[in-house]
């Protein structure tokens, strides 16, 4: 995101913009990827409402948190891009506050990887994780990112 010193992120993650919503897609490329035509839009703070349930030594995927909702919806998915947005509204919203922080840091991108857009960039979210003694491993030599080393054996399970 741009301009985040300017944004009132608290007053974003609060907007809701007409969601939660269904869309039913008609893309049959889509379709095929995402298994079904039945779209989720979940509100921002519903992201921000999972967040806040990671506990200290856990971590989650943005996936993990899309599945949720469209169990939990009846929905075939949850829309991705959206979801991508709102989980930095999130983690900016906390950044904002005094108090009453949402754990953003322990919410990754596909695969374990860390999310350059949360507060701080990459460095700031592996100083986090790295304290609550995650490993976190670098890949790639020009196009270098950021992991969770063995992400998936400490990944929280939403009921």
């Amino acid at each position: 995101m741009a301009n985040e010193d300017k944004k009132d992120f608290n007053a974003m993650l609060h907007d809701n913009k007409d969601m939660p919503k269904f869309q039913i897609i008609t893309d049959k490329a889509s379709i095929e990827k995402y298994g079904g035509d039945r779209m989720y839009f979940a509100p921002p703070v519903d992201y921000d409402t999972i967040m806040r349930m990671i506990p200290r030594g856990k971590v989650i995927t943005i996936g993990k948190i899309r599945e949720h909702f469209a169990k939990k919806s009846g929905a075939d998915f949850t829309e991705p891009i959206t979801a991508g947005v709102f989980v930095s509204i999130a983690a900016w919203a906390s950044y904002q506050r005094a108090d009453d922080k949402t754990p953003f840091w322990r919410t990754l991108k596909a695969n374990g990887e860390l999310n350059e857009k949360y507060p701080g960039g990459v460095m700031a979210q592996k100083e986090k994780l790295e304290a609550e003694g995650h490993t976190i491993i670098r890949k790639g030599r020009k196009n270098i990112r950021y992991y969770v080393k063995d992400y998936d054996s400490v990944l929280f399970e939403l009921s």
